[in-house]
């Protein structure tokens, strides 16, 4: 089975809104294939809580319900995650520098590694930019989801 981890800064938006659309695309398009996909943030500040109401309406509309609970990364993910996927350059660098050996580091990818539109780009953090940055970080994670999903089915 793989496994992904998808790693933002407080795990309330871009982080949980990636989980709960490769889990919603999964289920639709690739059931028959084992995937374990959990989130998480460098930090531990919304420890236990839901995501961010304005993504989890957002996400809403487009028939994706967010229901993981916010979790701070722990080291012994290196081990548990094939895959570990990053919102934006601070989150890979801090990552980067709590790797211990480069097969830790060779896990670590952008979120948008498998986009075919937004490739390697930062996701923002559309905490402060109103509904059009939340539709904004949807448009670049659902691209990036698709692509990691046929990635995932072509791998075995």
């Amino acid at each position: 089975m793989s496994s992904v981890l998808f790693v933002c800064l407080g795990n309330i938006c871009r982080s949980p809104a990636a989980e709960g659309i490769l889990r919603h695309l999964h289920q639709h398009k690739a059931a028959d294939k084992p995937l374990h996909i959990e989130s998480c943030g460098l930090g531990d500040w919304h420890k236990g809580k839901l995501p961010d109401e304005r993504m989890r309406e957002a996400a809403k509309i487009r028939g994706i319900v967010l229901t993981s609970r916010a979790q701070k990364f722990q080291p012994d993910f290196f081990d548990r995650f094939d895959l570990i996927l990053v919102a934006d350059k601070k989150v890979l660098h801090e990552l980067y520098a709590h790797a211990s050996s480069s097969e830790h580091k060779a896990k670590i990818q952008m979120m948008t590694h498998f986009s075919s539109a937004y490739f390697d780009q930062e996701v923002p953090d559309p905490y402060y930019d109103g509904e059009a940055g939340f539709e904004h970080v949807l448009n670049m994670l659902e691209d990036s989801c698709e692509g990691l999903l046929e990635h995932l089915k072509n791998e075995n």
